[in-house]
């Protein structure tokens, strides 16, 4: 019998992660894709560097709301209907955002498919709490983040050769059909927790008590995550270090390669194709680190201490060969890996029933820093833009680039500073192992 509940549990347990990380690689591709066809968007719909900004930014304004609602639903209402919900809400928008033929149909589509993808982060991570042993979060999150990394990857260069032999409305409504096939799939097939499925918890497995369910309104839930002073200070590496890397990577970063570095499109891509590459891969190496040591800040700030450093030759143009170049932008992915375990400790310094709340809570400076510095950076550097165009797309001088992504530089220090008041919780719960 206990072995026949062992095989069900994983049988479960690898189907619901696997249906529900493959809806987080779509969130990925979405919020990156705008940086390989930013050329595309300026021509189809004669974009000016903040309205590109403002386009690709929809995405982040409505995740960015969406993010503490998603905490209560996915610790209320179960991940198996916000994510099947979501992934439809992201697939219609997607097709919306392929067929639209004006810029403000177009970030309505934008708007869907940032309102349907902002339920996936956090029900990955609540589900990796309740189908995993507390022991591994680390490293289940890490290697959670290097699987929606991939939805990165494949929006920078295999993106751009889609386009290249189809077109950028093509490729987005592709995507949208996907989506809606996998929201049908999560529907029937995601189970929420293992209760869902008449098993035992993963404690319960080791011969431990589950962890205790939080008894009363959600909105006391809520309330107690940001009452609670050690809830705020991964706010801000999120804020800094999540924000600018989204906005660099997911917009700014080909255009600049392009304009400063003279690098044709699928070059530049491929720089920023490594860049989240690295990301990815650092996450789940920064995970098993962290794990590994029994600690989070150290792990933390060095990661985005490194991170930092590697904005200094992006901001000031330093003139780099091929070699250095490319390994500038792997070194940069992993630093800016550090910040993402900062979603680890704010968990281990609530409560567990209330995991998915505290995550959001810290989860919303990443996007609200990227909503905010896609468009003002674009706004920044047209204020100094001294007319140049290429096939109807603005082209912007060194200057102009150092202006606009050294905010993205002060960003990042605000999210080294807040990383250093973190507090350690040794890779507990804080609020369970005083009390053993």
């Amino acid at each position: 019998m206990e072995s026949h509940i062992h095989r069900r549990m994983r049988r479960l347990r690898w189907t619901s992660y696997t249906l529900v990380a493959l809806c987080y690689m779509l969130a990925y591709f979405h919020r990156m894709a705008p940086a390989a066809i930013a050329t595309d968007l300026q021509q189809s719909f004669h974009a000016s560097g903040a309205a590109l900004g403002a386009l690709a930014a929809a995405y982040f304004y409505t995740y960015t709301v969406m993010q503490i609602p998603v905490g209560v639903m996915a610790d209320t209402v179960g991940i198996r209907k916000i994510v099947a919900i979501g992934a439809a809400l992201a697939g219609a928008g997607s097709v919306l955002f392929g067929m639209a033929d004006t810029l403000a149909v177009a970030t309505m589509g934008r708007v869907l498919v940032g309102l349907g993808v902002s339920s996936m982060f956090i029900s990955l991570m609540k589900l990796n709490s309740v189908w995993f042993h507390d022991r591994h979060f680390g490293t289940v999150g890490g290697m959670s983040l290097m699987l929606g990394n991939l939805g990165s990857v494949l929006a920078a260069t295999p993106l751009v050769w889609a386009v290249t032999h189809t077109s950028w409305r093509n490729v987005f409504v592709a995507v949208g059909l996907f989506s809606i096939v996998l929201a049908v799939l999560v529907w029937f097939l995601v189970r929420s927790h293992p209760g869902e499925a008449g098993l035992p918890s993963m404690r319960e497995l080791e011969g431990k008590e589950a962890h205790p369910l939080h008894h009363g309104h959600w909105y006391d839930g809520l309330l107690k995550v940001m009452k609670n002073r050690a809830s705020w200070p991964g706010f801000w590496p999120n804020l800094g270090v999540g924000g600018s890397l989204f906005a660099f990577a997911g917009l700014w970063g080909v255009p600049y390669l392009r304009d400063v570095y003279g690098m044709e499109r699928t070059v530049a891509a491929n720089h920023t194709m490594l860049l989240l590459f690295s990301f990815a891969v650092g996450a789940l190496l920064i995970g098993m680190l962290s794990d590994r040591l029994g600690k989070r800040v150290p792990v933390i700030v060095g990661g985005i201490a490194v991170y930092v450093l590697c904005w200094i030759p992006i901001v000031f143009a330093w003139p780099l060969p091929p070699s250095l170049s490319y390994t500038l932008f792997a070194l940069m992915g992993l630093g800016a890996s550090g910040f993402t375990l900062t979603w680890a400790s704010v968990k281990e310094v609530n409560p567990p029933a209330l995991s998915g709340m505290a995550t959001s809570v810290v989860n919303t400076g990443t996007f609200l820093g990227a909503a905010v510095l896609q468009p003002l950076v674009g706004w920044v550097m047209d204020q100094g833009w001294d007319g140049r165009q290429l096939a109807g797309a603005r082209v912007y001088s060194e200057q102009n680039y150092q202006t606009g992504l050294g905010i993205m530089l002060a960003f990042a220090i605000v999210g080294l500073l807040g990383a250093l008041t973190i507090r350690e919780t040794n890779c507990r719960y804080i609020n369970l192992s005083s009390t053993k």
